[in-house]
């Protein structure tokens, strides 16, 4: 019997449903692209297979400039968080990051209901093994073909694999070629990768075991609390929507006796006995790691998170481990409070297949395939909130190929989420990139309470931000320009009232009359003290007073970071030709060539940030371009 050839007609096909995909393909479809999305199993749509939070030190910043550019992560994690808490609040807002713990099993649910009642998106059960294209001024994307062997013609590809591809887990001796929590592995889409001419490479990450919640003894761990009055990441969530019942979480600690269990056992390490070909990642390391490099240490923290309302499980942050799991048992029962600990899941490293993300244009396509975009952990980076952030890019950016319109760009001075993609496009990182507020030159302007006045623009311009949320955002910013002038316009006498104010407050006394936003520059005034003096005040919303106060406080190093800003602007508009030949470029030193051949960088800015290539080559690049667009 003659098989019949099944083909499907869409727009864009995105490969994975994890949270890199979840954007992407949400994207994509609000565009009015029809979209489908692939996993290896309906039940893992965003899930969340390593630790159950959302945000942190800098990734909370990601989280909110993904809501201003229209993305859904904050909205889900607003239905479905179980704890909340900003992090860092005794320093300055610059550094403020917003976390809060996930139901895991509502958070997926919640994201795969969103989908599936998106309009223009189709979810769709299978493994994709082969990526179709044609050869015609380049290499072109022209479809992907099912494990079942059903064919979709489409015009663009999102790869959002995260650590599914030639996925294999490893616990002690223990070997099984499975994707996080025993999930089917992608097996077969690595070699017609490789056929198009990609470059792959291993890299590894790791989770920690789940507890049994009854075996844990809290009494003998801190109870960490979250905070008393909720934060939403979401921009458009009512504040007053996200006031609940809060869940604990448990802090406590290793020992030296964790550690000697740990010293005495690494030989039955996959780590240390070389089985692991991946590259692990520096800033999240196994507790096996932490003992090894920092053996001054005498004890390691360790976190105690719920994983949910409905379950028992509790994850055990900060003792990742792929040792095998009776050296694991022994180790974490020698904790303070997990002494009779029993384990649900044990913890395994997961090695994976990823790419060299300098094969990517900042709009997140290949260089060398059009139609080709990729996103997430397969870019070579870590966690849902850099996956995610990446994946609205490259859907957004997928759309725009097909739709003929500019492409979404976010440079480093704009963004977290500028500084995430051009660092990866541009460095050689050789291992699992994980955001980090240092990552960031511009850190006080890049702040996680203003990401919707940087951003929300663009996410109007790309159409994922509406005319109404557009409108209402201009309004905040007129409102805050308005209160701003006001303050700095406002004078107040060195009278008595002011005097006696100023006194009742250990704030040095007036000389002459000043301004409103003077007094307010003090570090022991506030706008809300103010109030006492500030006769002409109106009410306005506490999300425009947390604007006015920081702009005005820290309003010298705003404008200084903003000069700065200007002169990284005129080298991002320098732009390099496609056409240019490095190697007409004589007095550009060996390895500058090669690395300006490799990364092909499209302005002189980003040429300036490849590794190699160093200020003299600039120069000697500038000179020549001189010439060269003469």
């Amino acid at each position: 019997m003659n098989r019949l050839e099944y083909r499907e007609k869409v727009d864009v096909c995105v490969i994975g449903a994890g949270h890199a995909g979840c954007e992407a393909a949400l994207a994509c479809a609000r565009l009015g692209l029809e979209t489908v999305i692939f996993t290896v199993s309906v039940d893992s749509i965003a899930l969340m297979p390593c630790n159950p939070n959302v945000g942190g030190s800098s990734k909370g910043h990601l989280v909110r400039e993904l809501d201003a550019l229209g993305g859904e992560m904050g909205k889900n994690i607003d239905r479905t968080f179980i704890q909340s808490k900003m992090l860092n609040r005794s320093k300055g807002p610059a550094v403020h990051s917003l976390r809060a713990q996930a139901d895991k099993a509502e958070y997926s649910r919640a994201m795969r209901k969103v989908l599936e009642n998106q309009d223009h998106l189709t979810i769709k059960q299978a493994e994709v093994c082969e990526l179709l294209w044609e050869e015609e001024n380049g290499k072109k994307v022209t479809g992907v073909k099912t494990f079942t062997g059903i064919l979709y013609d489409c015009k663009a590809v999102v790869l959002c694999t995260g650590t599914y591809l030639g996925a294999r887990c490893l616990c002690g001796e223990s070997i099984t070629y499975t994707g996080p929590n025993g999930l089917q592995a992608a097996t077969h889409l690595t070699d017609s990768l490789k056929k198009m001419g990609i470059e792959l490479r291993r890299f590894k990450t790791g989770t920690p075991a789940r507890m049994d919640k009854r075996s844990i003894d809290f009494s003998k761990m801190e109870e960490q609390l979250g905070d008393e009055r909720i934060t939403p990441f979401s921009f458009s969530t009512d504040p007053e929507s996200v006031q609940k019942e809060q869940v604990s979480c448990w802090l406590t600690y290793t020992n030296e006796k964790t550690h000697e269990i740990i010293r005495a056992n690494l030989d039955r390490s996959p780590i240390y006995a070389g089985i692991i070909e991946g590259t692990g990642p520096r800033y999240c390391p196994s507790i096996e790691d932490k003992v090894v490099k920092f053996s001054e240490k005498d004890r390691h923290q360790v976190f105690i998170e719920p994983e949910g309302l409905h379950t028992g499980e509790m994850y055990i942050s900060g003792m990742s481990s792929s040792l095998p799991e009776d050296v694991q048992l022994a180790m974490y029962r020698t904790v303070p409070g997990l002494e009779h600990c029993k384990i649900v899941r044990n913890a395994y490293a997961i090695e994976y297949d990823c790419i060299n993300a300098g094969q990517l244009q900042a709009t997140l396509e290949f260089k060398s395939v059009k139609g080709l975009f990729s996103a997430g952990q397969f870019n070579g980076s870590s966690g849902y909130e850099e996956a995610a952030c990446q994946g609205l890019v490259a859907g957004v950016n997928a759309a725009m190929s097909i739709l003929g319109k500019a492409p979404l760009l976010i440079d480093r001075s704009e963004g977290y989420t500028g500084v995430l993609i051009d660092d990866l496009v541009t460095k050689e990182n050789r291992e699992p990139y994980r955001m980090m507020t240092s990552r960031a030159e511009y850190r006080l302007l890049l702040r996680q309470d203003n990401a919707d006045l940087r951003l929300g623009k663009k996410g109007y311009e790309a159409g994922l931000v509406s005319l109404e949320e557009y409108q209402a955002l201009e309004e905040k910013r007129k409102l805050i320009e308005a209160e701003i002038y006001r303050l700095k316009n406002t004078y107040v006498g060195a009278n008595r009232e002011v005097q006696k104010f100023l006194e009742s407050h250990e704030s040095s006394l007036l000389k002459t009359a000043a301004s409103l936003a003077e007094l307010l520059c003090r570090p022991e005034l506030s706008y809300e003290i103010l109030e006492e003096i500030d006769k002409d005040r109106k009410e306005l919303p506490p999300c425009v007073l947390e604007q006015v106060e920081i702009e005005i406080k820290y309003e010298g190093y705003i404008v200084r970071q903003k000069r700065q800003v200007e002169q990284f602007k005129k080298m991002e508009k320098k732009r390099i030709p496609k056409e240019i030949d490095y190697d007409e470029v004589s007095s550009l030193r060996l390895e500058a060539r090669q690395k300006l051949k490799q990364f092909q960088p499209a302005s002189i800015g980003q040429a300036s940030r490849i590794s190699g290539v160093s200020p003299a080559d600039i120069s000697v690049l500038l000179v020549y371009l001189e010439k060269f667009t003469q």
